[in-house]
């Protein structure tokens, strides 16, 4: 068991009988998905709601029911992975581009559990390119005014066509090499008109859990 496999499983034991659960888009949340699969053959009784067309996708290939969040008033947990993780348990997320229902998804959950590899822990956010997800009209237009706040801009591409999210929107990718301030930034970035969101995540995560390369987890409530 590697290290995002041992988090992904850790988490998906969080999970009680009859919860609404939120399914995470990327390689790590597919892993919390093929356990969580695992539990519902076993008599586990959950509805799920997931991040992107692929998450649901998988999900419902492995037998997990899914719903639109609109049918449910809440989700008792949702279960994600980071591109990046501070010691304040902010995030950078996006780099699977689905970074805007992932953030609605977290936001409607009454627990945002996050699963990584221990090397996605940092000091500082920021090496990891912040995805922001933008809308296609005047896209030149919003890079710039990106630009403004100290980064490079590139608009996120897929097998040489533009990347278009299940929103219909573009991402920038966006070079800040250092997020300091990721509440600030966070801000000021959605402020720019024609931005849809960013992938900062800040004080969303209720709980972090780390995989180890020898199969072994840390779990946070509090980092610092």
């Amino acid at each position: 068991m590697n290290a995002k496999q041992a988090a992904a499983y850790k988490a998906v034991g969080h999970i009680k009988d009859r919860m609404i659960v939120g399914l995470g888009t990327g390689s790590t949340a597919y892993w919390a998905i093929q356990y969580l699969a695992e539990k519902v053959k076993q008599g586990l009784q959950v509805t799920a709601v997931a991040t992107s067309a692929e998450t649901e996708k998988i999900a419902l290939q492995c037998g997990i029911t899914i719903v639109a969040l609109d049918t449910v008033d809440h989700i008792d947990m949702d279960i994600d992975g980071a591109d990046e993780i501070d010691d304040r348990m902010n995030l950078v997320k996006g780099g699977g581009g689905a970074l805007l229902r992932e953030k609605i998804v977290a936001a409607a959950s009454r627990e945002f559990i996050v699963i990584a590899g221990n090397n996605k822990r940092v000091d500082v956010l920021g090496k990891f390119p912040l995805p922001v997800e933008i809308i296609p009209f005047g896209w030149q237009h919003t890079a710039r005014q990106l630009a403004l706040l100290g980064c490079g801009t590139s608009l996120r591409e897929k097998d040489a066509k533009i990347f278009i999210t299940d929103s219909g929107n573009y991402i920038l990718d966006c070079h800040f090499d250092s997020i300091p301030e990721p509440a600030v930034l966070e801000q000021r970035i959605n402020n720019i008109p024609g931005v849809v969101d960013n992938g900062l995540f800040v004080k969303m995560a209720t709980r972090v859990i780390l995989g180890c390369d020898d199969g072994t987890v840390k779990e946070f409530s509090d980092m610092q």
